[in-house]
């Protein structure tokens, strides 16, 4: 069985090492499946990352070793792996946190997580993530509003925004298919990897695909919806609210052609 693991800047971590991440909520992260030591859309990982830190930290990220350490972690085990790759700062100044701060990355891997793909039951919300354009580790109100979802016979949560529009669920993107195009929505809401890979394998298959304002008052014209996220590409939604959604052969094998004309990339 793969072993799970985790190194602070390339060496192994001591309890010392991770007592800034532990206690400060404050830094962010990306996740990703790899496969005998490739990824998809490693550089838009990567991009990430290097776009964040300086956002955060006021200084900028060492993507060169930040990839290598990823390397190293993975190593020559062909077994399938979950990834997590998160910058923080040690040098961090609780009190002046305006000043620049030098980045540390922790990175962990364990074995793969692959959601099932089962149609999922949705709750709409009045909701939206601090600077929901980073994958950050502000994560107390995502999982409490999918809590609530779950307390009131739903599987996960979808954020609207004030004036209604879609925006993004917990820790998902969600696209909707009126049987000729894809759509997404384009509230603010987090660019997820899988999402742009899944746009980009859709513009190759010649699908048309495109962005614009969702309203919650609108989605009943969809004829499917569906979850994408790092650890599931493609999710069918069973129903948002009372709103239910086909069961979609066809868009279930759109969308797996389309991310099969991603390629994997080595680390």
């Amino acid at each position: 069985m793969t072993d799970s693991r985790i190194e602070l800047n390339g060496e192994p971590v001591d309890i010392d090492g991770l007592r800034v991440p532990a206690l400060l909520n404050y830094g962010h992260f990306t996740s990703m499946q790899v496969r005998e030591g490739s990824v998809r859309g490693l550089d838009r990982h990567l991009a990430r990352l290097e776009r964040a830190t300086p956002e955060l930290f006021g200084c900028a990220l060492d993507v060169a070793a930040t990839r290598g350490w990823m390397c190293g972690i993975v190593g020559a085990d062909p077994a399938p792996l979950t990834l997590r790759v998160s910058v923080f700062s040690r040098a961090l100044d609780r009190d002046r946190p305006g000043r620049p701060a030098a980045p540390d990355v922790l990175v962990a891997r364990s074995p793969a997580r692959a959601l099932v793909p089962t149609p999922l039951r949705v709750r709409s919300v009045r909701y939206q993530r601090e600077l929901p354009h980073i994958k950050h580790v502000g994560t107390f109100g995502l999982f409490h509003q999918k809590r609530q979802a779950q307390l009131h016979g739903f599987d996960d949560a979808l954020f609207v925004d004030p004036t209604g529009a879609v925006a993004e669920g917990s820790v998902w993107n969600i696209g909707f298919f009126d049987g000729t195009r894809v759509t997404w929505p384009d509230a603010p809401a987090l660019d997820g990897i899988s999402m742009q890979l899944l746009k980009a394998g859709l513009h190759a298959l010649g699908v048309e695909s495109s962005t614009r304002r969702i309203g919650l008052d609108e989605i009943a014209g969809f004829r499917s919806a569906f979850f994408t996220n790092a650890s599931c590409v493609a999710m069918p939604i069973a129903c948002i609210d009372a709103v239910p959604f086909a069961a979609d052969a066809e868009l279930d094998a759109l969308l797996a052609a389309a991310i099969g004309t991603q390629p994997w990339q080595r680390l």
